[in-house]
């Protein structure tokens, strides 16, 4: 941050209060954007040859833009990373454009690497409910391994995030049909709970010693405070290692294993983006590709001629 002008670094500052405050961006999206502009306003300032203010970064052109995204991918930068780069810079130059009336066009129409994106790994029916089955033997204390195996039930049955399910409070138990989920960016949806998932945390919640409060976490760590994801993770890779899976056997495995399974049983894609919580479309469609993978994959192994 040394070498931007204090215009610039003032600018920075209003735009990440605004997204904090305003639009509810997470504390891991503040950061990473800030790290992310900060740098890019660094490299244009000693582009230039000399601080700039506010000005300067409205005369930035198509070659300044493109001088950075070499420097970054000469700098080790994948293609993913540089795109989610630019996207936090565009998403920051819309913001100070509006503000201090210039035409972005030269950062927006900056096009991002293309880059082939990474498929959900998903588990097969069968690894996921032997993982249902397995995690809970990975604890001797009898209300742990009901915990465990009630935070994995619910990431799986439900498609929860790990955040979400132990986002969960006491006043969210007994678990109803229905719970109301406060997911990314603040975005509530609906998403039904299966008889196993409320019968796993009901289980929990008979052995659990610590008392269940309203304002309290749902899931307690051994002394009482709230779970720690580390745990879940911790019990998930404990979990793959006695039953042989891959190491993309993870939590948030479960999570892309219920979208999958859905779609593979006939699932409206619609639907499963609202279980989902996905903003756009586009993000559940990553599942159809992988439902086509495994469509493929049998259709090799099975038909005659293949």
């Amino acid at each position: 941050m040394t070498l931007i002008s204090p215009a610039c670094r003032d600018a920075l500052q209003l735009w990440l209060e605004r997204l904090g405050g305003l639009e509810d961006a997470s504390a891991n999206t503040l950061t990473a954007y800030r790290s992310d502009v900060s740098a890019f306003l660094a490299f244009m300032t000693a582009h230039s040859g000399g601080p700039q203010g506010l000005g300067a970064l409205a005369r930035i052109t198509t070659a300044d833009m493109r001088a950075w995204m070499a420097s970054e991918r000469g700098s080790g930068t994948g293609a993913r990373s540089l795109a989610r780069k630019l996207s936090a810079v565009k998403t920051f130059y819309r913001w100070l454009a509006e503000r201090e009336g210039f035409e972005p066009a030269a950062v927006l129409s900056a096009r991002a690497p293309k880059f082939q994106r990474k498929l959900p790994r998903p588990l097969a029916p069968d690894a996921a409910k032997a993982v249902l089955e397995t995690v809970e033997l990975q604890s001797q204390t009898g209300w742990v391994a009901a915990r465990d195996a009630a935070v994995v039930t619910l990431l799986y049955g439900c498609g929860l995030r790990i955040s979400e399910a132990l986002g969960l409070t006491g006043a969210d138990a007994p678990l109803p049909p229905v719970l109301r989920i406060l997911g990314k960016g603040r975005k509530e949806r609906v998403v039904p709970v299966l008889p196993a998932a409320r019968d796993a945390v009901d289980r929990y919640l008979s052995l659990c010693p610590h008392p269940q409060e309203a304002g309290a976490p749902l899931f307690r760590g051994v002394r009482g405070g709230a779970l720690n994801p580390r745990q879940i993770q911790g019990v998930m890779a404990r979990t793959r290692a006695q039953l042989g899976l891959p190491a993309t056997a993870t939590p948030h495995a479960l999570r892309h294993s219920f979208a999958t399974h859905l779609l593979e049983a006939g699932g409206d894609l619609r639907a499963i983006q609202e279980l989902l919580g996905h903003a756009s479309l586009s993000t559940t469609q990553a599942y159809t590709a992988v439902d086509t993978t495994h469509l493929m994959e049998v259709y090799m192994r099975a038909h005659p001629k293949a």
